[in-house]
């Protein structure tokens, strides 16, 4: 049982608006991340690289609120609707990462 759980958590659908949210969210931190280099290639100003080093920071963790909202909206809640209160548990780790920094 235990490993059909496990199983069960190993993908998650999404839909077409939140796959298409989220794509767009990574591709402009893929690119903010490029220039960040590009600025270092090109010996730019130290303060310069460093504000665009905290829009990165930025739209790193507004990533990660949309992952989470969707994350407590459909597999937290689906998992509770089921009787299994284990990914409650997991949240509170993923939770406790994020409060340290460390995510």
């Amino acid at each position: 049982m235990e490993e059909n759980k496990k199983l069960a958590h190993e993908s998650t659908t999404r839909d077409d608006e939140l796959k298409k949210d989220l794509i767009t969210r990574i591709n402009k931190i893929e690119g903010q991340v490029r220039g960040i280099k590009q600025m270092i290639e090109n010996d730019r100003y130290c303060v310069d690289i460093l504000m665009q080093s905290a829009a990165v920071s930025a739209a790193i963790s507004s990533f990660n609120r949309r992952m989470l909202d969707s994350h407590i909206r459909t597999c937290v809640k689906n998992d509770i609707l089921n009787g299994d209160e284990s990914s409650i548990d997991e949240l509170l780790k993923v939770l406790e990462k994020f409060m340290k920094g460390s995510l």
